[in-house]
């Protein structure tokens, strides 16, 4: 049965063994890829995603040193990996065993309650649960094959949608949140001009898998090209034919064209000086994004992921603890109950626990200005857990 069970946060299960997309931990004992890029084996400090081998070298170069901290004669056997989707945890977790050379097992959780229980094992130790309640049977599995799980094992767990905003539960808090931020942002830039409409049609639109090759499936693209169809730049029907035609390729090749229409400098008629003008809000922050679009970042848009954090921050705690349940689960961001104790019961038999977020810092993390507001980092905030209690059965392993 789905219960609240107190408040806590995902310190209490990581401490700060937290590792964002710029590969830099929170824990500040271990570098980050900056410094140690040549240590991983990685031919260059450029940060890898989270698909590419690259960040699977960087990774098991992650766990090892995180071991390492407390335990340094303690050699990495074997690998726990726990996330949401069968596609990028699933292929992480296959990258970061071969990686490493550990045999492995791979829990991915996403709750259909339509459906009976569910768990499914694939190729790779890699199962498939509509449950997230079913981690506890897929350790005794995982036990039964022969998994130590003890010092020697690696748990590795993705942080959204599956430590915190649990898929098929609690997950569309986090999609809101950051849906709000693209809203806030683009009423900060545009001003009086600002069409929540249009902006909210464009997401709708181009967030389908479709666009995928298009946008890159990257957050800070698709909300940059929401925002220049918000603003007029394009309407949304003639971008829509462009990609769907072959026109339009890629966000770079967007958002380059984007910039032969912003810059005055590149103006070569009245029309487009006036063009220009009316976009001062979209020109401001194209300045921003555009030369870190060219340099390589996979998160150009830090006003967008600036106001991502202040949205998703506001939606931990954000509810008495006597709200109901389907209360918590709609409105605010809840730690996942069942992950929560199946990494305790894990971390009390010495297992290495740390967790991974593809969040870039600016989405996680305040400002040095809201740092001073009180403001924390999201693995350290607290929220309600909630979830079906797996103790019982984990306490019979």
């Amino acid at each position: 049965m789905m219960q609240y069970h107190g408040t806590t946060s995902l310190h209490e299960i990581f401490g700060d063994l937290v590792i964002l997309r710029n590969l830099q931990p929170f824990d500040r004992r271990l570098p980050g890829l900056a410094d140690a890029w040549q240590a991983m084996g990685l031919d260059s400090p450029a940060i890898p995603r989270k698909h590419e081998p690259e960040y699977a070298k960087a990774s098991v170069w992650f766990v090892t040193q995180a071991r390492a901290l407390d335990l340094p004669a303690t050699p990495v056997r074997e690998l726990l990996f726990i996330g949401d989707t069968a596609m990028a945890d699933g292929n992480a977790f296959r990258n970061l065993a071969r990686a490493g050379g550990w045999p492995g097992w791979c829990f991915i959780g996403a709750e259909k309650l339509s459906a009976p229980a569910s768990l499914v094992a694939e190729a790779d130790n890699v199962s498939l649960a509509n449950r997230w309640a079913l981690l506890a049977d897929w350790l005794a599995a995982a036990k039964g094959a022969g998994a130590r799980l003890d010092e020697q094992t690696a748990v590795v767990v993705d942080m959204d949608k599956t430590a915190i905003a649990a898929r098929g539960r609690n997950a569309h808090v986090i999609d809101n949140a950051r849906v709000e931020g693209l809203h806030r942002t683009a009423a900060g830039l545009l001003g009086d001009a600002f069409d929540l409409a249009r902006v909210q049609a464009a997401h709708n639109e181009l967030k389908e898998p479709v666009y995928h090759p298009f946008t890159a499936d990257n957050q800070d693209y698709l909300a940059y090209i929401c925002l220049a169809v918000s603003a007029g730049l394009i309407d949304l029907p003639v971008l829509v034919e462009q990609v769907k035609t072959g026109q339009m390729r890629s966000f770079e090749q967007f958002i380059a064209w984007a910039d032969g229409v912003l810059d005055p400098r590149r103006s070569t008629s009245p029309e487009q000086s006036n063009v220009s003008h009316d976009l001062a809000g979209l020109q401001a922050i194209h300045r921003e994004v555009y030369p870190l679009t060219l340099a390589g970042d996979p998160t150009p848009f830090k006003a967008f992921r600036r106001q991502e954090y202040r949205c998703t921050v506001e939606r931990f705690g954000c509810l008495p603890e006597d709200a109901p349940v389907e209360q918590m689960l709609a409105e605010q961001v809840c730690v996942t109950q069942e992950v929560r104790e199946t990494a305790l019961w894990l971390k009390r038999r010495g297992c290495l626990l740390l967790t991974m977020s593809d969040k870039p810092d600016e989405a996680t993390l305040p400002s040095s200005a809201l740092a001073a507001q009180g403001y924390l980092p999201l693995h350290r905030t607290a929220s309600a857990a909630v979830g079906v209690s797996v103790a019982g059965q984990l306490a019979d392993l």
